[in-house]
């Protein structure tokens, strides 16, 4: 059994454990929105679950505390399904197995679901906790904030009664986040009658693995391997010298985790087949050196494998072969005005056959919004250049800093008085809730922070417990400190 539930604080792990034995992925949240319901129902708390799946928990101020502003804890049940290659873990119905590992709590060979089960797991200890002493609470528990975003934006105006928003789902303790970057999808899709295979090719399964992956906002500025990029040259290159032709191809699961493994199988003409697999070991030493400060475990093999039932037509082929080449992916653009800021990013998150299509899919975040649409665009260009159909979607807006926050000035006073220092206040490259939650409560003044957590959307994730204490003593005394109403 896991020791989570014996860390301190108590109440906190106790409710984050048990989150992590509840299958949550991106959704598929049925469980954890059962579970979330019951827990406020067995605390005797008004609980309500909206129309698109969200759960709501009030909680009365405690004696004295009543003139306070109300005040809505916030962060979001589901969590990136994301495992390695060689683990057996099905995220619909297996618990995750966690660790403890030199201070940081971790999963084993999965995504850990820190992002955001520690921040959840906050809001219910505060909901059940007897002892606190703060003004009216309402706990917001969001869904599917991982893929899309479709509880924060199906939130109506008005069901919510607080003035304050404490988003619960940043990853650095001792920095407040006023700001965020939005996002938009953009998707090319190509279709193509499959051909047979020629006779005297042999087949081969090429795979691009250990790479470390990440979140695709915080870690997108790190100079990671795309695996679908790295796969991508090395087919490119190969279709021209040794007349390789593809008849699979899948690379990526999630729109927001930067690809840490691509899959390919291919066929060359026997007569070319020793060339290619010399070509292949050379590629691999040159990608390995490329990577190996910024992802070095970086690995590319090549086996031998039975022929494939058809292949991708050349022209569907070379077409996604420039997709992907000419595709932006990483940074774009750095603030002009903050320090290690980035402004606008692209991922090419996902390349996949099914069937008579291949999808590409790629997630766009900038600060500007303006920038986000134009980048859009141009990777719809890109797409529909080389024969897909193209289209953007799911645009979300980002959170724009305010920088006269007086629940940010609360905070700030509250982090001196508890720690002896001040917390640094930045803006966030990922897409924090903020932005489409403020749309729909003008009113509300928003902070986010949290504990540290590293290598979110990877199954590297894991959470350092050290701060998880200080996060939860922070959100104590901010309850406690919260504005009087005017």
């Amino acid at each position: 059994m896991s020791s989570l539930p014996d860390l301190e604080p108590n109440g906190l792990w106790k409710n984050f454990y048990s989150l992590t034995q509840i299958p949550r992925p991106s959704k598929k949240e049925e469980k954890v929105i059962t579970f979330a319901r019951a827990f406020g129902e067995t605390l005797g708390l008004e609980t309500h679950v909206d129309e698109v799946g969200n759960v709501i928990i009030r909680k009365p101020a405690t004696p004295g505390f009543e003139n306070r502003m109300g005040i809505i804890l916030q962060a979001h049940l589901d969590m990136v399904p994301q495992k390695n290659s060689g683990t057996n873990h099905d995220f619909e119905t297996d618990p995750i197995q966690t660790t403890i590992e030199d201070g940081w709590v971790k999963a084993k060979g999965t995504t850990l679901g820190a992002d955001n089960g520690i921040g959840a797991a906050a809001a219910m200890a505060v909901l059940e906790s007897a002892k606190l002493e703060h003004g009216p609470v309402e706990a917001l528990f969001t869904i599917d904030e991982e893929t899309g975003m479709t509880g924060a934006n199906g939130l109506k105006p008005g069901l919510l009664q607080g003035n304050i928003l404490l988003n619960l789902d940043s990853e650095d303790e001792g920095e407040l986040y006023v700001g965020c970057a939005g996002g938009i999808d953009s998707t090319g899709v190509f279709t193509f009658q499959p051909e047979s295979v020629p006779s005297a090719m042999k087949a081969y399964r090429l795979s691009v693995t250990g790479l470390k992956g990440g979140h695709s906002g915080m870690d997108i500025n790190l100079g990671r391997g795309n695996s679908n990029k790295i796969l991508n040259a090395l087919l490119c290159l190969a279709a021209r010298k040794y007349d390789l032709r593809l008849a699979e191809i899948e690379g990526g699961s999630l729109r927001n985790a930067i690809p840490r493994e691509a899959f390919a199988t291919v066929v060359v003409p026997e007569n070319h087949a020793a060339a290619f697999e010399k070509y292949v070991n050379e590629y691999a030493a040159i990608a390995g050196n490329s990577f190996a400060q910024a992802d070095g475990g970086l690995q590319i093999d090549c086996q031998s494998c039975d022929l494939p039932a058809d292949l991708i037509d050349q022209k569907t082929q070379a077409g996604l072969f420039e997709a992907v080449a000419d595709c932006p992916n990483g940074v774009i653009a750095m603030n002009p005005d903050m320090e290690g800021v980035v402004d606008t990013s692209n991922n090419l998150a996902i390349v996949k056959r099914e069937g008579n299509t291949i999808t590409l899919a790629a997630l766009q975040r900038s600060a500007i919004d303006a920038d986000k649409e134009k980048l859009a665009a141009q990777i719809c260009e890109v797409f529909a250049k080389a024969g897909a159909q193209a289209h953007s979607h799911g645009s979300y807006p980002g959170w724009k800093p305010n920088v006269d926050s007086p629940i940010l000035k609360t905070m700030k006073e509250v982090y001196q008085n508890t720690f002896g220092k001040i917390p640094e206040v930045k803006v966030i490259h990922a897409g924090l809730e903020c932005g489409i939650l403020g749309a729909a409560y003008p009113h509300w003044d928003m902070i986010s922070f949290g504990p540290t957590i590293r290598h979110p959307h990877s199954p590297d994730e894991k959470v350092n417990i050290e701060t998880v204490g200080l996060f939860w003593k922070y959100l104590v005394e901010t309850l406690k400190n919260a504005p009087v109403k005017e």
